[in-house]
């Protein structure tokens, strides 16, 4: 069986592939697309007036005209966007007032001149100001907050909080970070969030995204274009970010092209999960998939499985061997192998093929007294490896990355050390290339929390990359159909169900993506 190509994306091919609103941007990210713009010839003040038009029309489509709103702006452009949504929503029909936090000697160029167009009164922000209040307009920090909430700000959110009132938040919920999604102090919890140009990530990232609602991107008149220049390097994990690289099937095609993936069982007592991985490898359309076993449980894998191959080995150090002849190019350690030292061994013998690797669970843990070791088999070597770990298992391997970081920052910290695709699982699972690239999914459900789910979702990567899927795009593809599987069946899931729900997914991939072709 041939090996098969294992492609790698180039910087270009992201901006080419992506369609619009995919891009999750930094604060400084926006910052420069603002700059961009403006050095191209669209004024300041336009995207300002944009800004704050978005918003209202926001607030328009959910509450009646007549509503008593009040807008609640800070000293930056924020506070200006909320200008000239209060002076818009006044010609709209609404009641409104607008309180200031500061003095107007404060607010930048751009917000003074959106005050001056407001030419009723500006009201100091206090509690008073909230009398009578049916919607709150949030415009006091937005992406431009630094420090914690604190002083008359924090008051007005709690007080808010307390009193249940609507808030529509522009930009992103006052005491969000925009880039960490990390909570600074007391925070609004916005029933919907007006941003600009694109989303954040702050938007996207755990707990920021339970404090933002409904989120829209609104255009402000920034032209796309000025992506290339700014680089995102973060995106939502989408069909349309890795649909077109997704294993397509030829009418002429047979299954030596589709890979040969291998899972390690656990011993005797604990084969169960290699088996459900196993199961959505082969469910992912891999061409062939054999269980590499020891022999004390060769017959209790062999009992229990029919088109999943069994294939014995005598030590761990005979499985490149086993992988060799059966001319495997895919393979998963990891899900109930048990924390040893055989684990560790086995581990260390699929790195030293030349197969692509995933490894999961205690493949993962049973490296946490010496990562370095798991790391310096894997930098350098010809073929990619995908590590799957969940925030306790990530914690044992990665002790010497700060906790305090975003579950982002974390992540890409993990795989530039490690050399591997990082998939740093929970309801935002974060996954990220070794370079930087990272895609945060947006799909998850609680009922995915089960166990055997995580086994599931080793195989679907392995199962991916055996057909020959680059590791960042599979481990990507593979957290999303991952999620849509769990939101097919709904609440009662178990983790034996999952892989027979997988041929619906596909079919849906097939309607956006064509995977089979010349049928």
């Amino acid at each position: 069986m041939k090996v098969l190509a294992l492609t790698k994306r180039t910087t270009l091919q992201i901006f080419v592939r992506v369609p619009s609103l995919l891009e999750l941007l930094t604060s400084d990210e926006m910052r420069r697309a603002e700059q961009l713009a403006i050095e191209s010839g669209t004024p300041s003040l336009v995207l300002m007036e944009n800004s704050g038009r978005g918003v209202a029309e926001e607030v328009v489509r959910r509450f009646p005209r007549g509503s008593k709103v009040v807008v609640l702006c800070g000293p930056g452009n924020n506070g200006g966007d909320g200008f000239v949504t209060a002076r818009t929503l006044r010609e709209r029909g609404y009641q409104v007032r607008l309180a200031l936090f500061g003095s107007q000697d404060q607010l930048t160029r751009d917000a003074k001149e959106m005050a001056r167009r407001w030419d009723e009164s500006i009201e100091p922000m206090s509690l008073q100001c909230l009398n009578g209040a049916q919607i709150i307009v949030d415009a006091i920090y937005g992406a431009g907050l630094r420090d914690a909430v604190e002083g008359v700000p924090a008051q007005m959110i709690e007080e808010i909080t307390n009193r249940n009132l609507p808030v529509v938040a522009v930009d992103i919920p006052s005491g969000v970070d925009a880039t960490r999604g990390d909570i600074r102090g007391p925070a609004f919890k916005a029933v919907s969030t007006v941003t600009f140009f694109r989303r954040k990530i702050g938007h996207v990232l755990f707990p920021g995204r339970l404090y933002c609602g409904d989120v829209r991107a609104v255009d402000i008149g920034i032209h796309p274009s000025v992506l290339a220049d700014v680089a995102p390097r973060t995106f939502s994990n989408d069909p349309d970010f890795w649909l077109r690289y997704f294993p397509k099937l030829k009418i002429d095609g047979h299954k030596y092209d589709r890979g040969h993936v291998s899972v390690v069982s656990g011993p005797m007592e604990s084969t169960g999960a290699a088996r459900l991985a196993a199961r959505a490898a082969l469910r992912s359309g891999a061409g062939l998939v054999s269980l590499a076993t020891s022999k004390a449980a060769f017959y209790i894998n062999a009992a229990q499985l029919t088109a999943i191959m069994v294939a014995a080995y005598d030590t761990p150090a005979t499985l490149p061997d086993v992988l060799a002849v059966r001319r495997v190019n895919a393979a998963l350690a990891g899900p109930g192998a048990g924390i040893s030292q055989e684990t560790r061994e086995i581990v260390s013998a699929l790195l030293s093929t030349d197969v692509a690797c995933v490894i999961d669970a205690e493949g993962l843990t049973a490296f946490e007294e010496e990562p370095e070791t798991l790391f310096g088999q894997i930098r350098g070597r010809p073929s990619p490896v995908v590590l799957t770990p969940h925030e306790g298992e990530f914690a044992r391997l990665f002790p010497m990355i700060d906790p305090s970081l975003s579950k982002l920052e974390r992540a890409r910290e993990a795989a530039e050390l490690s050399g591997a695709v990082i998939v740093l699982k929970g309801p935002d699972t974060v996954i990220v290339a070794p370079d930087g690239l990272a895609a945060i999914s947006e799909n998850g459900v609680p009922w995915l929390a089960t166990a055997g789910s995580g086994d599931v979702l080793a195989g679907l990567v392995v199962g991916l990359l055996g057909q020959g899927m680059a590791a960042f795009d599979a481990a990507a593809a593979a957290v999303w159909i991952h999620n849509e599987i769990a939101h097919a069946f709904g609440p009662g899931m178990i983790s034996e169900d999952m892989p027979e729900l997988l041929p619906g997914i596909l079919q849906r991939l097939d309607k956006r993506g064509k995977l089979y072709q010349g049928v």
